[in-house]
């Protein structure tokens, strides 16, 4: 069953997402899917654990722990990177909330129009809340309370991280980031195609003769 849902993904990948244009080895290729999550809760589990098995079915995955290096300035490589991702999986852990960064990645996927995958990892939405701890401005909290419940009445996936199957959740995230990637890349041929069709008439329209 398995190795099943392995041959479909990548046969779906393969057919539906990998890029049409080949890109030149030089150039550094977006990010399908960005990982927002607090390094001390789930860097050694979850999320380096989904890191490794997106990037094993042909994904493209941005993990900072595995994409930065020493030296790397934070918001001049994740800004970026969340900018030009597909799809955001955002994991909620009990520390989530206290970390200004994950906030600030959470507050940046949303504003970005990015649709954002949420994984409620040993903890309950209704236990995540941004607390004041002086080093925010009453603007960027708001920003990050906003964003944090766009993300909580957001349909996602829980687990827990002591009595959950780790198979199974590890298949049941992928298959639900390649179907999120698979429906925007048919949004986004529906939409070049609208386009080409209201530029081809606009054409027309204005080399007709009356």
């Amino acid at each position: 069953m398995q190795l099943r849902f392995f041959s479909s993904a990548r046969h779906l990948y393969r057919n539906i997402l990998k890029p049409r244009t080949p890109i030149r080895a030089t150039a550094k290729p977006p990010c399908d899917i960005f990982i927002n999550h607090r390094g001390t809760d789930t860097k050694k589990t979850i999320a380096g654990l989904l890191d490794d098995h997106f990037f094993r079915m042909g994904l493209r995955p941005f993990l900072d722990s595995k994409n930065m290096k020493p030296g790397d300035r934070l918001f001049e490589k994740i800004d970026p990177a969340i900018r030009g991702c597909k799809i955001g999986v955002a994991i909620f852990s009990p520390n989530y909330c206290d970390s200004y960064f994950c906030l600030h990645e959470l507050a940046l996927l949303i504003e970005s129009k990015k649709r954002v995958i949420p994984i409620f990892c040993d903890v309950k939405p209704s236990q995540l809340q941004v607390v004041d701890y002086g080093n925010s401005s009453a603007e960027q909290l708001e920003r990050f309370s906003w964003a944090l419940e766009e993300a909580k009445y957001t349909v996602g996936l829980t687990f827990d991280t002591l009595t959950g199957d780790w198979s199974h959740f590890l298949n049941t995230a992928t298959d639900a980031v390649i179907k999120n990637l698979v429906e925007l890349e048919a949004e986004n041929s529906s939409k070049k195609s609208t386009y080409i069709v209201q530029a081809r008439r606009e054409r027309d329209e204005k080399f007709s003769i009356h």
